[in-house]
């Protein structure tokens, strides 16, 4: 197993100096398990779904931006949504052209999110596969900077000053969920934290590509449906964080497509949290039970993602 070194607390501690004027310091919210039925435990939300462009996302779209080379043509890069509205948004506030491929299965949220930007928008392909195939032609094609969604060191480390700002608002944290499709913010996170805090990969179980990978060894390919597909079904998981998350990630859950309604659900009427199916895939380990907590731990959540139309569910 290589070591993670490219994707230090250093690096980490350096980018997020150069993007803080681009993104927004997420805010917290505790409450007390009682809440949602579950007794002993303290529950804190971290909720970067407030974050530019609705989603953590921008954190790695800004760190590619502002630490590499943008060419006149400007950026492309293959999204189920989030990263393509981050990209956008990112490269609107530059001022650089971008373009951006997305798979039929897009929320129409997302969608506007990315024509609200600017960016020219290329549906491509029924999954973020298909999307990415076609992103690589027009690479080779343009010239435009590829901006992966969740490989490359960039894009890494712009989430992982997630988990350096998170610890440096709530210290205390005993373990913390995260939701994985390609494992962009699970391998950031998890990078900064380096086992001081438990962390617990979240998945759905139509879309199980970090579960699959850490029982083979290796970035394998995995089903890639479900509820949350625009967001959480890459074919593979990420090969550069796939060493960290053997390393620093102690255990991975599945969800189902219910359990994840059941969190956006429950996140909506105790919290007036409007969550997208990828952002509440986390708390639902907590609430289905797939997550047993020990009495009195203090429980971070990740709430990583809102470009969803609906509200109440």
């Amino acid at each position: 197993m290589s070591e993670p070194t490219d994707v230090s607390r250093e690096r980490i501690q350096a980018t997020e100096s150069v993007i803080r004027p681009h993104i927004r310091r997420t805010p917290l919210l505790e409450v007390d398990g009682t809440e949602f039925g579950l007794d002993s435990i303290k529950i804190v939300f971290k909720l970067e779904l407030f974050q530019h462009s609705g989603s953590f996302k921008a954190r790695g779209a800004f760190s590619n931006m502002l630490t590499r080379t943008v060419p006149p043509v400007g950026v492309v890069a293959a999204s189920g949504g989030n990263h393509g509205a981050a990209v956008a948004f990112a490269a609107m506030k530059v001022g650089k052209p971008a373009t951006i491929f997305v798979p039929s299965i897009c929320s129409p949220a997302k969608l506007d999110r990315i024509r609200s930007c600017g960016a020219e928008l290329v549906i491509a392909g029924d999954r973020y596969a298909d999307s990415l195939e076609a992103s690589k032609t027009w690479t080779t094609q343009s010239g435009a900077l590829p901006i992966h969604a969740y490989e490359g060191t960039e894009t890494l480390v712009g989430p992982g000053t997630l988990g350096m700002e998170l610890e440096e608002q709530d210290p205390e944290l005993d373990s913390l969920l995260i939701a994985v499709g390609g494992g962009g913010l699970i391998g950031g996170v998890a990078a900064w934290y380096q086992n001081r805090v438990k962390i617990i990969a979240v998945e759905p179980t139509e879309a199980p590509t970090l579960h699959l990978a850490l029982k083979a060894g290796r970035p394998v390919d995995s089903p890639a449906g479900g509820i949350a597909a625009d967001s959480l079904a890459p074919r593979r998981v990420g090969q550069q964080m796939f060493p960290i998350a053997q390393k620093f990630v102690q255990s991975s859950l599945l969800v189902s497509d219910d359990e994840i309604v059941d969190a956006q659900r429950r996140l909506w009427d105790t919290v007036r949290i409007a969550a997208e199916p990828g952002g509440a895939a986390a708390f639902a380990a907590l609430l289905s039970g797939r997550y047993k907590p020990s009495p009195g731990e203090r429980v971070g959540v990740i709430i990583c993602g809102a470009n969803t139309e609906k509200v109440t569910l």
